[in-house]
């Protein structure tokens, strides 16, 4: 078997950084909850891809897949407060929290498939073919606004997490939450706020998935994986580490596609996570 060429490599590496964005994007929010609330989300990816469906579905009504972020943000950051507030309410545990919304994972699912049908769905937009060309390489639009959000967002909550005092609350509450209490911190407050956030960015990268991938309900559980994988390899509660993470990731997978077969790049992700595990033990938080 020979090596592919260096136009071809050129082009997988390009595709790795897109895809590795995307599973950035969706480590985000992951991280941030389980890092800072102590909430192992596993709903999060079924509000990604319900967040790509209304993105499918709004489309078909004419609105561009853009400007559906105007409505999905705002719709999953209160459905996100609804779920904190739940769980404030019944006081779930890290281990519950797990159990709790994988069974969130399942009903959502459920509801996709009853409104949408288990058929695969196309989204077509101005968007879907878009691409130009970069000497001798391919640009698609639709992975380079994936990128582009994934960066704009992990840099915007990254800064705002060290650089604000919204932001150093909820790292401190994270830390030792009795005594950011003692200090005036509101922790509720800003679970809330913190949990609106984290379905917000589920619904950001739901229409990221519209845009790029043919949908159907059964993909959820696709990306867990490899999302978990990012996020453990690039630390839990921080902003950057999920899109560093998550590029590395892509261009690992994508390089073993283009070199071998598209068989082994299941098997990198969590090779490299296994490597991070025994070169940095007790240091993945």
């Amino acid at each position: 078997m020979g090596l592919p060429s260096a136009t071809l490599l050129a082009q997988s590496v390009l595709s790795g950084v897109f895809i590795g964005a995307l599973y950035g994007l969706l480590g985000l929010g992951l991280s941030l909850s389980w890092g800072l609330l102590r909430q192992i989300n596993l709903a999060h990816f079924a509000l990604a891809f319900l967040g790509a469906y209304l993105c499918y579905q709004l489309a078909g009504a004419g609105v561009d897949p853009l400007l559906t972020l105007l409505i999905i943000v705002p719709a999953f950051f209160a459905l996100g407060v609804a779920l904190q507030w739940l769980f404030a309410r019944f006081d779930i545990s890290a281990f519950n929290s797990l159990l709790v919304t994988f069974g969130l994972t399942v009903i959502i699912e459920a509801a996709i498939q009853s409104i949408w049908t288990a058929d695969f769905r196309r989204l077509e937009s101005v968007y879907g073919n878009a691409k130009f060309k970069l000497g001798v390489l391919y640009i698609p639009v639709p992975e380079l606004l994936t990128l582009l959000l994934a960066l704009a967002l992990s840099l915007a909550i990254w800064a705002a997490l060290r650089f604000t005092d919204l932001g150093r609350a909820m790292r401190a509450a994270a830390e030792d939450g009795p005594i950011a209490a003692a200090f005036g911190v509101n922790q509720p407050a800003l679970a809330l706020l913190l949990s609106g956030v984290c379905a917000a960015l589920a619904g950001v990268a739901g229409v990221c998935i519209a845009l790029s991938y043919t949908l159907a309900p059964a993909q959820i559980y696709a990306w867990i994986g490899v999302v978990f994988a990012a996020v453990m390899m690039g630390g839990l509660g921080r902003a950057l580490g999920p899109i560093v993470a998550g590029i590395v990731i892509g261009v690992s997978e994508a390089i073993t596609m283009a070199v071998t077969a598209p068989s082994w790049a299941p098997l990198v992700s969590f090779s490299l996570l296994i490597v991070v595990l025994l070169a940095r033990p007790g240091k993945v938080q």
